[in-house]
């Protein structure tokens, strides 16, 4: 079937007159920027584009949800991350209550008002993706969602955490838990003025473009480091590790 037909489909089996359904198609086409390709085949067209011809066709009909079960998968990573982009504003300007299951964690922290975190069908745990990301209750939140460091040890007192090896860390609260979580974009490699600062060294670095990655061998144990791609520090580099005790999280579980 060409684009148009595809769009048309759902309206045709809602038995709307042709006046409508050509109506309801052209302003879906017009959302997801298909306007122009109405009359081609839909198997001729890229997976970004027919991903778009799906979208129009879920919303020719005006639904009051959408449900989005990871439509993004099967693309490439540039297209993903720019799909991601089009989907948000589209959510936006059509103000349709969106459900999207992904996988994808750093997709679900792009394009979501509110996020649920499911373990084996079980809610782990829900709030907006900065809470999720910033303050994780458990391990899994905090290992799945993002990439974290877990220190284990035990509650001494209010704010503060022994580590395993006998470092005293402050926290950013709580009164129980054998685990804290730091995460690798919220530590420095450099002394900062404040708490949470340990002499380490370099083990390794990877370079992946956007940042490097470090793996740093400190008192708790070997701590992943992501830093931006300037002032590379040499493997076997010594180095202060320094977090805040903001970004210093009990977890609960």
């Amino acid at each position: 079937m060409t684009v148009f037909d595809n769009v048309a489909y759902g309206l045709r089996v809602r038995k709307q007159s042709q006046a409508e359904i050509k109506a309801n198609v052209e302003k879906a086409l017009d959302l997801v920027q298909m306007r122009h390709l109405a009359e081609r085949g839909a198997s001729k067209l890229s997976g970004g584009q027919q991903q778009r011809v799906a979208l129009a066709r879920a919303i020719a009909f005006s639904p009051t949800v959408v449900l989005f079960d990871e439509p993004l998968s099967n693309l490439d990573a540039k297209l993903r991350a720019e799909m991601r982009v089009e989907l948000r504003e589209l959510q936006r300007r059509l103000d349709i209550t969106s459900v999207y299951v992904t996988h994808d964690q750093e997709e679900a922290l792009a394009i979501s008002d509110r996020v649920i975190v499911m373990n084996v069908g079980v809610i782990e745990q829900i709030g907006t993706p900065e809470a999720i990301y910033n303050r994780p209750r458990s391990r899994f939140v905090a290992d799945f969602v993002g990439s974290a460091n877990l220190i284990r040890g035990r509650v001494t007192g209010p704010g503060l955490f022994e580590a395993e090896g006998g470092t005293i860390l402050k926290t950013a609260g709580g009164s129980s838990g054998t685990e804290v979580a730091v995460r690798t974009a919220y530590i420095d490699l450099v002394p900062q003025l404040g708490d949470n600062q340990l002499p380490g060294t370099v083990r390794q670095r990877m370079f992946h473009g956007d940042f490097v990655q470090y793996i740093v061998e400190c008192a708790c144990g070997r701590l992943i480091v992501r830093r931006p791609p300037v002032n590379l520090l040499d493997e076997g580099a010594p180095v202060t590790v320094s977090f805040s005790p903001e970004h210093t999280v009990l977890l609960q579980s």
